[in-house]
This record gives C-alpha cells, structure tokens and sequence, in this order.
C-alpha cells in the first residue's frame, strides 16, 4: 500500500474505517473505532432527546444515495458475509424499519441526484419535521466539488448536522468516494468532514478512506487501464465506475461481501461500511444487540 493510502486510513482518530492490516492480508475486518470513541456519549445525550419511531434510519445525499444499489439491495442480497458482518446485519434488519430499506427513497426522504449540501441546507427543517428520524446517513460533496469552495461545503454541513443533533437525531457523517480528476479538491473536501466528525463528536463513516484502503492505485473506472473491459458504465471491475464518479457495480459481484466483493464493487463497499456504521450505533448508543462480536 502506497504511502498517500496510509495517510488516508490513517488521518480520522475515532473514525469508523478497516484497519489496513486486514485489509492487506486478505483477511475481513469490520470498520472500527479508534480508542475513545468520543462520540458515543454525546451522541447518547442527542438521543435522550429524540421523540420519534425508534429503528427509523434517513440517508440524506445525492444519486450515490438515491440509488437502489445503496442500501435497498443490502435487505435481499448479501452473500459471502463474515461473522462480524452478518451479524451487523442481523441486528440491524431486526432493529430498523422495514420501510428504511427502499421506501425512504426520493427527495422527500433527502436524496436525490445531482443535489448539493446547499439543498440538505434549505430542506433540512422539513425532512426532521416530517420524517423524524432517530439516525441520519449524511453524504454530500460529490456534485459540490464542481461549484462550491470547501469553506462553504464545511459551513453548511455543520449547520446541517447542528440541526439534526438539535432535533434528536443522531448524525452518521460520510465521506465521498473519490473521483477521477479532482484528487486535491476531493482531499480537501474529506478532511473537511473528518474535522466536522471530530468536532461535532459525531461517527464518520469513512468511504473515502475505505476506497483507497482496498484499491490505492487502481480505484478509477475512467483510467486508462479500463478501457479495454468489455461492460457499461457501471460494470468495470474496480470501486468507481467508469464515469469517474458513482460507485461500481458489477454484476459479478452484487451481493458479494467477500474480500473480492468488497474490491471490486463500490456500492457493495459502501454498504459494508454503512452498515457497520449504523449497527455500531444501534450497539452503542441505542444499546440494542449487546456487544459486536
């Protein structure tokens, strides 16, 4: 593993991400938390405020987030998981809504392609007061990265998060994938959320750094060394697809939690790494399912 990837890995203390070790020994390890866990406490405290449905869970972002490839196929098809994994999601099939899996899907719910953390920002009030969630997946920058300065990108998501921690919903804070050509700006967009994650005592969930954990050099469907594979646009065998953008998705490996999955599927990536995000919350914060295994 190269020395950027490291760093990557690396840089969030008490944020959520596979230790690199398993991850180079071919071996699965779920996502962990760094010692302290600073953000289980306060995030108890946000709970002990909350006055909706317990087991709701909103995921608010654009097309990464909309998409039935994020979260809605994890309820069906999830072959090949480990016993950390299979119990996450377990417990979380047992804990959450079944209505959490596909129906809050749209921009009613808080996704929605091509949409920014401006629009989080404008519509948040609204989809607390209607949806009242007890946990929320936050993800967006992807389409900031084409018109927002990252000074405005971090404000906004911490005023974004503010509100929600202030309505009793516990935020889950996520980082983008990276994406073709934009390598310093996306960079500089992850640490801004890392910083947001730390300050704000809120868990990260680190798709970023799980991408460059698992793929360091060769993550970009649009490089060069793709274009011959034969598929659309969603099924070049790495993390991100061909776009240069959204996450892969390969038919070969839908479902598929192994090791190989995990490498060469993005939203099976980034269904991995939520779902043992939010179970860690259902755990620790909710207190439902006992210690991870």
């Amino acid at each position: 593993m190269n020395t950027r990837a490291l760093a990557v890995v690396a840089a969030g203390v008490g944020v959520l991400v596979m230790g690199v070790a398993a991850v180079a020994s071919g071996a699965e390890a779920p996502p962990t938390a760094a010692p302290g866990e600073e953000w289980v406490e306060p995030m108890k405290k946000v709970h002990a405020r909350f006055k909706g449905e317990a087991g709701t869970f909103a995921h608010f972002g654009d097309s990464i987030t909309i998409s039935m490839a994020f979260w809605a196929s994890l309820q069906w098809d999830h072959k090949q998981m480990d016993p950390a994994t299979q119990a996450a999601f377990d417990l979380v099939k047992t804990y959450m809504k079944e209505d959490c899996w596909r129906k809050w899907k749209g921009p009613q719910y808080g996704n929605q392609g091509s949409m920014t953390i401006r629009w989080a920002h404008a519509n948040v009030d609204t989809w607390l007061r209607d949806m009242k969630p007890e946990c929320a997946l936050i993800m967006f920058g992807t389409n900031d990265l084409n018109g927002l300065e990252v000074e405005e990108y971090e404000a906004k998501t911490r005023e974004v998060v503010r509100k929600c921690l202030d309505a009793g919903t516990v935020v889950i804070l996520s980082t983008i994938p990276p994406r073709h050509g934009r390598d310093e700006k996306c960079e500089r967009f992850v640490e801004a959320v890392r910083r947001i994650a730390r300050d704000m005592k809120v868990p990260l969930c680190d798709y970023y750094g799980a991408v460059l954990a698992r793929r360091p050099d060769d993550w970009d469907g649009a490089a060069e060394k793709f274009k011959s594979v034969p598929g659309g646009t969603y099924e070049v065998p790495t993390l991100i697809s061909r776009d240069g953008v959204h996450p892969s998705n390969p038919k070969q490996w839908q479902g598929d939690y192994s090791a190989e999955g995990l490498r060469h599927n993005g939203f099976v990536l980034r269904n991995y790494v939520g779902l043992h995000a939010y179970a860690r919350v259902v755990r620790q914060v909710f207190g439902k399912g006992g210690e991870a295994p």
